[in-house]
């Protein structure tokens, strides 16, 4: 029996046996997010299913609307200087959810604590900071620097004043990102004292739309709304039910079947079923700014050569991975930066071309693939596409190289680790842009970046992202950009394979306030029932 049609059976069957699938205990409306997060601690998530959560329970100056554009948050209102350098942020006197008001102070304190952080993935965002940076390093180094050399401070509780280094034009989008949510001190200190977590129900105080009210792991998490969010009138869905689902086919089968309402995880759709799936009106398809590429640990032999990395990234059949394996959109990449990054246009970048990847292998030592040593590409457990991925890259590097290499699958918190501790050879990995800026995408390759996580670095590449960083006019920005980008990708640290879609299952005519967007930003806040 064909592997779609026997797919496609299990699907029916669970449908006939879930019936609607809404127990008396599920939340108003459910949604399929994708891993279980290993953290919700805004300071150190660094992947979209924990981001989201958090976006539930924490909000910063800014917040996302329907579109995935910031709009005003915690701040009613703002002023920027004229050099772009100052930014004046007026708070409107919102509560967290203890019924403490949320005050400037609350803002300084979080934003030094992801600084003092070391194995915050993100903490390089806070670096636009005026002194930010400097501080940081000093603080590594077991320094005592003086917090107030930092471009942060609070006026009074209603008013914080931010100076940035350089004008940065997607400021305020930034804003809205969870690594600058604000947290609540007293409670964190009270915890972390009484030597428990802040994060678990019941202890965690946040100023979100929403409250949690359970964290059963592997399970859900049940999120309340917040009676004292500033916006509560237009928080209409009570309740939310966030459910961790990594296999695909127990995904669908639990949207099918009614026991969830959204599903939101492109890559918890059935590769192999996608073709029938698009016919279905509650299957939506939106271009994102996102990349799935490899990256390679370049600290390890063979890829410390980057003629095996390119002769790697040369042979890749694109166009095969995004026709016959992805089928729903996506765009065949050679650039990192996907089309339509607010008007950036990149470099060519490498294109598959099987002799001259023949000859780099055999000039790196490896004619024919011949003494090539075992390497195993790592990826994780969250979609089947990528199994599939990994069993043509297999195959293709075998077929055209001579070159045998392992593959290796990890739980997502596991894989995750592998990753930021360069415990891997070579891995599948994907990037969704954190705001419509190319500087997103590009400046995770600097040396030593939180998101990196190739032991690769580029003094050239540095020295073009701190120009582009410093330099006001977009034209020369990007000129700055894209001699930078050109670099990452002829060293090949990473090879770009396409550019994803975002697919969402919901019933469009009774489910309202979600939408696809570039960003793939969602907030729950704004979800509801048209009909019941």
């Amino acid at each position: 029996m064909p592997a779609r049609i026997a797919q496609l059976i299990v699907l029916l069957i669970a449908a006939l046996f879930c019936g609607c699938g809404r127990s008396p205990d599920r939340a108003e409306i459910v949604v399929i997010n994708g891993a279980e997060p290993g953290t919700l601690d805004p300071g150190k998530i660094s992947g979209q299913p924990e981001g989201r959560v958090a976006n539930c329970l924490f909000e910063g100056l800014t917040r996302y609307n329907i579109d995935g554009e910031s709009e005003p948050g915690m701040a009613e209102r703002w002023e920027i200087s004229p050099d772009g350098r100052t930014y004046t942020f007026h708070l409107r006197g919102a509560k967290w959810s203890n019924g403490d008001v949320v005050t400037a102070q609350d803002f300084v304190w979080s934003w030094l604590r992801v600084l003092k952080e070391a194995d915050a993935e993100y903490r390089y965002q806070m670096f636009y900071l005026r002194g930010a940076e400097e501080f940081a390093k000093q603080f590594d180094a077991q320094g005592k620097p003086d917090e107030k050399t930092i471009g942060i401070h609070a006026k009074d509780d209603r008013a914080l004043v931010v100076e940035l280094k350089n004008p940065t034009p997607y400021f305020i989008d930034l804003c809205a990102f969870y690594t600058f949510f604000p947290l609540h001190r007293p409670s964190i200190e009270a915890a972390e004292k009484a030597g428990e977590q802040w994060l678990r129900p019941g202890r965690l105080v946040g100023n979100g739309a929403f409250v949690m009210k359970e964290w059963r792991l592997n399970d859900r998490i049940r999120l309340d709304r917040n009676p004292a969010y500033w916006d509560v009138a237009n928080v209409r869905v009570a309740n939310l039910d966030i459910l961790p689902v990594n296999n695909p086919n127990t995904a669908f089968n639990f949207y099918h079947s009614g026991v969830a309402d959204l599903m939101l995880d492109k890559s918890l759709v059935p590769s192999s079923l996608v073709s029938e799936l698009k016919k279905r009106p509650d299957y939506h398809a939106t271009p994102v700014l996102a990349t799935y590429f490899m990256r390679f640990n370049v600290t390890k032999k063979p890829f410390d050569d980057a003629r095996v990395r390119r002769a790697i990234s040369m042979v890749v059949d694109k166009k095969l991975l995004t026709e016959k394996i992805t089928q729903a959109g996506e765009v065949p990449a050679n650039a990192f930066v996907p089309p339509g990054t607010a008007g950036y246009v990149g470099p060519a970048g490498l294109k598959r071309d099987l002799d001259a990847a023949r000859k780099l292998l055999a000039d790196a030592g490896y004619p024919g693939g011949k003494g090539f040593p075992l390497v195993r590409y790592l990826y994780t457990n969250r979609a089947d596409v990528d199994d599939k991925i990994a069993v043509e890259l297999q195959a293709v590097l075998q077929k055209e190289l001579g070159i045998s290499i392992g593959l290796s699958k990890q739980e997502w918190s596991v894989y995750q680790g592998s990753l930021a501790s360069l415990d891997y050879d070579f891995a599948r990995s994907s990037w969704v842009g954190d705001y419509k800026d190319p500087n997103t995408f590009l400046d995770m390759w600097v040396t030593g970046g939180g998101n990196n996580q190739t032991g690769w670095g580029n003094k050239q590449y540095d020295d073009l992202i701190a120009k582009a960083g410093a330099e006001p006019a977009q034209e020369k920005r990007f000129d700055f950009f894209r001699q930078a980008e050109s670099i990452v990708l002829e060293e090949a640290a990473i090879c770009p394979l396409f550019n994803y879609v975002v697919i969402m299952f919901y019933d469009g005519e009774r489910l309202g306030g979600v939408r696809g967007n570039l960003t793939d930003e969602h907030p729950f806040r704004l979800l509801h029932w048209k009909k019941p």
